[in-house]
């Protein structure tokens, strides 16, 4: 009887292991926090064109969101010119970030696509942008970690102003 009990002891152990670990959650990197932070601090921001007007999906963005607008921090908007638009051949600088807010229909928030100047940090690309998208939530999207893969593609086109495009869509 104890020989069973043992068994089936061992046995409820390693099912409950088992599903503890199937059921991934997986805790967000100390960044990725940081970035959902930095798109929901409305401090400072500086809208593209100086407008917050939702705008159009574009046809060439990768985003399957309806509706968009885009802000620069301090740093970034350093960069913009008396219009609002990004001074073409920019290079930003160290600390830029440019948030584009993902609406899938007015007033219904679903991602925050985030860019920042980091060029010091592991998780920046070979051009010194940490890439990330993070939903209001706190649920992340693309992790930093994946250093602007699922990004680069798209913000690579032509036309892109150190791989910001809104110049290019939004003129």
């Amino acid at each position: 009887m104890i020989k069973a009990q043992t068994k089936f002891g061992a046995l409820i152990v390693i099912t409950a292991s088992m599903m503890v670990l199937s059921c991934k959650h997986e805790i967000p990197a100390p960044l990725d926090v940081e970035l959902l932070r930095l798109a929901q601090d409305t401090s400072g921001q500086v809208f593209y064109h100086f407008s917050d007007t939702l705008l159009p999906r574009s046809a060439g963005s990768g985003h399957p969101q309806a509706l968009l607008r885009t802000w620069y921090n301090p740093a970034a908007a350093a960069f913009l010119d008396s219009m609002g638009a990004v001074v073409p051949d920019t290079l930003f600088a160290n600390g830029a970030a440019v948030v584009k807010e993902l609406y899938t229909s007015p007033g219904v928030l679903s991602l925050y696509a985030i860019m920042l100047k980091r060029s010091d940090h592991p998780n920046a690309d070979q051009d010194g942008w940490v890439w990330a998208e993070v939903e209001p939530s706190g649920e992340v999207a693309i992790p930093s970690s994946d250093l602007g893969t699922a990004c680069r593609g798209c913000h690579s086109q032509s036309g892109h102003i150190d791989f910001t495009l809104m110049n290019a869509y939004f003129p």
